[in-house]
């Protein structure tokens, strides 16, 4: 039905008409056209959206236990190092600097070699996007850029601190 006012003041007389005519008649799902072009044409970007989102959010997970587990890994092998380090006076705060420096050495350029990448690539996924989304936006790459080092950083702090608590005797005696 067309009409020059809001489809949906209408829907009263329009079942009424329709029921006038046959009462056995149920109307499913009454409603606007725009509204059902609207709710078809964007679900697929609505899926697509959050679809991404889970995925980004799960590959942001497997990032943080990947750098946490090579940080973990890489201090545990030093731990003679570090015993050594300790029992000649080093500074608790100096062997958490030195593991934290260490970790984020590998977590900055593991960034620049995905934001290398991410540019190099960024032409082939421009036919993919929507019109006037480019690629290459600096709020998005600058975002992802802190939150991946923002993350590298945090899964750097643990194994720092259990570095920086080692025992020099029993670090000494490790191998």
């Amino acid at each position: 039905m067309r009409s020059e006012q809001e489809p949906m003041a209408l829907m009263n007389d329009v079942r009424q008409a329709v029921w006038a005519t046959d009462a056995g008649v149920a109307l499913a799902f009454p409603g606007a056209l725009e509204d059902r072009i609207s709710q078809s044409l964007y679900a697929g970007p609505r899926f697509g959206f959050l679809l991404m989102t889970i995925f980004g959010c799960l590959g942001l997970i497997l990032v943080t236990v990947g750098v946490y587990s090579v940080l973990a890994y890489a201090t545990a092998q030093k731990t003679h190092e570090i015993g050594i380090r300790v029992a000649l006076g080093a500074e608790r705060a100096d062997v958490l600097r030195l593991v934290i420096r260490a970790g984020l050495r590998l977590v900055t350029a593991g960034v620049a070699i995905g934001l290398s990448v991410s540019l190099l690539l960024g032409r082939a996924i421009e036919a993919e996007l929507w019109p006037g989304i480019k690629p290459y936006d600096p709020g998005t790459l600058a975002g992802t850029t802190l939150l991946l080092m923002g993350t590298g950083a945090l899964a750097c702090w643990i194994p720092a601190k259990r570095a920086a608590r080692v025992d020099p005797m029993v670090a000494l005696r490790y191998e």
